[in-house]
């Protein structure tokens, strides 16, 4: 099977698995391009599709940089790599199979992943979505603080189940249609000249970026939109 006849099935078990969730397709982190983010309530899971034509070589750096970011991970390969899989990614890794006729089939679960940082999770949020977060709790906006200072302070004064349920919210409730927010932030004169960086996190005085967008689970079809 090949990667974009992987990929719908993929959706809809993810769908039925998990009921509410969002999925955010070929999103940077760090080094990488993960290939799926599933949004669920309270969790983020990787999921990077191994099709039969695809081969292990970017692997190790994958892995390494969905660990940095994702709750749980998977490794979704079709039916040439079933035997093999396993040999690639880590045991906390998941593995799911893909077969020709649209079946997906668990092999391994996955196990929460420990090496996940809630401070690195916040970095996939916008700045207007972890200003919601400081909003919901009557925090000041320091505007002037460093995104780093801002992580810190909802750290301290959070329990952290609850911040990671207010982060996978902002994710969910995320509108792609909106590139800039007037009310809550001032562009620099100069941004459209600034390039996102490559680490994974979305520029903050560029335009808002999303690569792709799987609609919610009942919205009757699946929206895809690519930035401009």
């Amino acid at each position: 099977m090949l990667d974009k006849d992987m990929r719908e099935p993929l959706f809809d078990y993810l769908d039925t698995e998990f009921g509410k969730v969002r999925t955010i397709e070929e999103k940077i982190i760090k080094k990488s391009r993960a290939d799926v983010l599933a949004i669920t309530d309270g969790a983020i899971i990787g999921i990077e599709i191994k099709s039969d034509a695809d081969t292990y070589t970017r692997l190790a750096t994958q892995v390494k940089d969905y660990d940095k970011y994702c709750d749980y991970c998977y490794i979704a390969v079709g039916e040439s790599h079933r035997l093999h899989a396993a040999e690639h990614v880590p045991d906390h890794w998941g593995i799911l199979v893909i077969s020709p006729d649209g079946e997906v089939r668990e092999q391994r679960e996955a196990e929460l992943n420990k090496k996940v940082k809630l401070k690195t999770q916040l970095d996939l949020l916008w700045r207007p979505e972890l200003l919601g977060i400081q909003m919901k709790y009557g925090y000041p906006k320091y505007a002037n603080k460093k995104r780093s200072e801002i992580y810190d302070y909802l750290i301290e004064r959070l329990d952290e189940e609850q911040l990671k349920k207010d982060m996978t919210d902002q994710l969910f409730e995320r509108d792609y249609t909106v590139f800039d927010i007037p009310a809550l932030k001032k562009p620099h004169p100069k941004a459209e000249r600034k390039k996102p960086s490559g680490s994974g996190i979305l520029a903050e005085k560029s335009l808002l970026h999303v690569s792709h967008y799987v609609g919610k689970r009942g919205s009757g079809r699946r929206k895809r939109r690519r930035s401009k």
